[in-house]
Order: structure tokens, then sequence, then C-alpha cells
């Protein structure tokens, strides 16, 4: 069960694009706006996460065609938020400040996140150590997911309100937003190597 709260915490503590535009929405709109994102992002990894343990995630995954559609989707958005990311300029703008994003946003965002199946998938489908009570199990990792994700998401839109708080010169802002869009990338050059 250590190993499983390990895993998960390195997993979900890595730059993806739920943590990274939790971030920016810290960033860019503040503490409440943050929260309700957060609380979006939240309900839809739990969605993800019983699709996953329900076996929907796999069947719907197996049909070709709609797994092309949400990985291209996905790609797409992350490429596309990269991009915004590098060219932000002198601003730390991890996402562009248009209008505060909601509960809507952050189910949406988990809806086509590569990163919310990949993780699920891997903290169901492995790390047993309840082989007798496979509901049991479902049930105690969702907690210890749950117990892990909160803190974790709540650090990074700490993290962008901290950053948006910080007067920092124009050098030190791109080179976060470069650094930032980097990680945006490793994340889809990850996403394609998984194709292999």
């Amino acid at each position: 069960m250590l190993t499983f709260a390990a895993a998960v915490f390195f997993l979900i503590v890595t730059p993806g694009p739920g943590v990274l535009s939790t971030a920016g929405v810290g960033s860019a709109f503040g503490a409440r706006a943050g929260v309700r994102y957060v609380m979006g992002l939240f309900i839809g990894t739990n969605i993800v996460a019983l699709g996953v343990i329900s076996g929907v995630a796999a069947l719907l995954l197996a049909w070709e065609p709609l797994r092309v559609a949400l990985f291209l989707a996905s790609t797409g958005y992350l490429l596309y938020l990269a991009l915004r990311i590098a060219t932000a300029g002198a601003k730390i703008a991890i996402i562009p400040a248009v209008r505060e994003p909601g509960i809507r946003d952050g189910l949406a965002l988990q809806a086509i996140n590569p990163k919310a199946y990949a993780v699920n998938t891997a903290m169901f489908a492995g790390f047993g150590f309840l082989p007798d009570a496979p509901l049991l199990e479902a049930g105690v990792k969702l907690l210890i997911m749950n117990a892990i994700w909160l803190p974790l998401h709540f650090a990074w839109l700490g993290l962008g309100i901290w950053l948006r708080r910080l007067d920092l010169s124009g050098r030190v802002q791109r080179g976060i937003n470069v650094a930032m869009a980097l990680s945006m990338l490793l994340v889809v050059g990850l996403a394609l190597f998984s194709l292999r």
C-alpha cells in the first residue's frame, strides 16, 4: 500500500495538464476561481477513475476512432497550451486571462486529459494489495489517491497564486514560461512514445 501511495504521489506531482493549468488559473485569476477549477478537475478525475475501474473507459477506448479522436484532441490541446505558455512573453501567463475558468472547465480538461487516463489505469491495474477483495482494494485506492490528489493540486494552485504576487523580472518570467511549455511538450512526447 505504501508503494501504491508513493507511485500516486509521483505520478500526480509531475507536470501534466491538470497541475500546470491549475497553477495557471491561480496565476491568472487568483484563489476563488482556482478553487472552482480544482473542484472541476477533482470531479473529473474521479469520473475517469470510476470509468477505468468499471471498464467503461476500456470499452470506449477499444473503439479505434474514438481513441484516436481523444488522443488527437488531448495532444492538440497540450500543444496549444504549450504554445500559449511559451509565447506569453515577459508575463507569467500560463493560461490566457480571458475569463475565469470554473468547475465545467476542469471537468472538460479531465475528459480529454491523457495523463488522467494513464495514471488511473496504471494505479488500478497494478499495485495490487488486496487480491481477495478487489472492490475493497479499488475503494481504498480511491481514498488514497484523493487524499494525495487534493493537497497536491492545491499546492500547485498556491504556487500559481504565489507567482502572481512576485515582482519578477521579465527575463525570469520568460524563463518560467519556457520551462512550463517544455514540461507540457514532455507530456506530449511521452504520450506519443506510449503509442509505440
